[in-house]
């Protein structure tokens, strides 16, 4: 059931990083909510791992939040548009 709810919390993170870093991007809805997901379960993983918070604390919100933001700026660093 954790794997659930890291996909769903991280469909939403995924869409509020969108929301909260603007600009050139994951075009749709399906990848943007994959980035989150993605970046969600990262930091999630890493974060508990580490031990820096437990299961359902507000800290893993933060952190999926944080993760799916920094894996939406690798994105556009690594694919950005070129000029022609």
């Amino acid at each position: 059931m954790p794997i659930v709810w890291t996909i769903l919390i991280g469909g939403g993170v995924g869409l509020a990083a969108r929301l909260l870093a603007p600009g050139t991007g994951p075009d749709g809805f399906l990848r943007s909510a994959a980035l989150g997901i993605a970046g969600s379960a990262l930091a999630t993983y890493v974060g508990q791992f580490l031990g820096w918070y437990q299961a359902g604390q507000p800290a893993g919100l933060v952190a999926g939040l944080l993760g799916a933001i920094g894996l939406l700026a690798a994105y556009r660093v690594l694919f950005k548009p070129r000029p022609y």
